[in-house]
């Protein structure tokens, strides 16, 4: 059905195809008649974080910014959702156009800013799926706003982890959005580490008060050296971090160049982004064995590349661009792949 479906969604400005999928996906999943149209989820269960995954493939934060679909993403069949990133205060983003399709190569650049309805309409929606319930772990990606100073972003991240802790499943810190300006430095040295001491002090606090240890995830972007990329690698594990998010969109742009729109600003996200983004996790996977959690993302286009992110020591993965060209039967095509490789070794 996707295939009749691309071509007029494709004609559209990709931000609007893209909200006209959310709003239809938020209809379907509130009516429940996602549930019947869309085929079981792929039964893989595998167990990282303290949670049960019931398969390996989730929805990367950034589609669903303020979780309005849910029950809808829930289900494709994914073993896990990713919803944001939000930001203590609303805000509009940059200014449109900010998202580009480059079709010929099945990739995207966007500079969409963390544009979001705010902390308390996204925990207002989670809250109520929580009470209704719902059969997969959700994530909550955080993120600070853009006129927070660098210097005073903690207390954006700390605002939006308060709040958040009682309601996900685990909250992922973002500090590899190439759209906010100074959030990439947050990622390396003393800024790093004086971030995530209070967010890890501020998570051993709620645990005390509440009796929930919620797992804390970083998203790392793929155009570290490699010298930094494991610097951070074990900073990470010395600050009690559950795991890594690896990656998020490149800012190199030389797989696109001479396409159209292939050098507007922003992230590049894509197939074109899978070579570099599984370098990524192999690295981690050889130097951190096993110590903190992987989660691979970028360039999942086929059930055969989601397999790929696993071998090279991903434990899990997420899929973003992908849905977009190839339909939620991307989901279980890489739900399958996984589960038959995974029975093969």
């Amino acid at each position: 059905m996707y295939k009749l479906i691309r071509p007029l969604l494709f004609s559209l400005d990709p931000e609007r195809a893209h909200d006209l999928t959310l709003r239809g996906l938020r209809l379907a999943g509130d009516s429940g008649l996602a549930g019947m149209m869309m085929p079981a989820r792929v039964d893989d269960p595998t167990e990282l974080l303290g949670l049960r995954f019931p398969n390996r493939v989730g929805l990367s934060a950034g589609l669903d910014k303020n979780a309005t679909a849910i029950r809808g993403m829930a289900s494709l069949g994914f073993g896990f959702l990713e919803v944001g990133t939000v930001t203590p205060m609303p805000q509009a983003g940059n200014p449109k156009p900010r998202m580009f399709r480059i079709t010929e190569q099945q990739a995207i650049i966007n500079r969409m800013g963390f544009n979001n309805a705010g902390l308390e309409a996204l925990i207002a929606r989670v809250k109520a799926v929580r009470q209704a319930g719902i059969d997969c772990p959700l994530g909550i990606n955080i993120g600070k706003n853009k006129q927070t100073l660098a210097a005073d972003a903690v207390n954006d991240y700390l605002q939006c982890l308060i709040a958040a802790a009682p309601f996900a499943d685990f909250i992922t810190i973002n500090l590899s959005s190439p759209n906010t300006p100074g959030l990439r430095d947050l990622q390396f040295g003393d800024e790093l580490s004086a971030l995530l001491t209070k967010l890890t002090q501020a998570r051993s606090e709620f645990a005390e008060q509440q009796g929930k240890r919620v797992p804390l995830l970083v998203k790392i972007a793929p155009d570290m050296a490699d010298v930094d990329l494991l610097a951070v690698a074990d900073q990470l594990v010395e600050q009690g971090i559950d795991g890594i998010i690896a990656t998020n969109t490149t800012i190199d742009k030389r797989s696109v160049d001479g396409h159209l729109h292939g050098q507007q600003s922003g992230g590049l996200s894509g197939q074109v982004l899978f070579e570099r983004s599984t370098e990524v996790v192999a690295k981690l996977a050889n130097h951190l064995n096993k110590e903190i959690a992987i989660i691979g993302v970028g360039g999942i286009h086929s059930g055969e590349q989601a397999a790929a992110k696993i071998a090279a020591g991903a434990d899990l993965v997420q899929i973003y661009s992908g849905l977009i060209y190839q339909g939620p039967g991307l989901v279980r095509d890489a739900a399958k792949a996984i589960r038959f490789a995974n029975k093969a070794v």
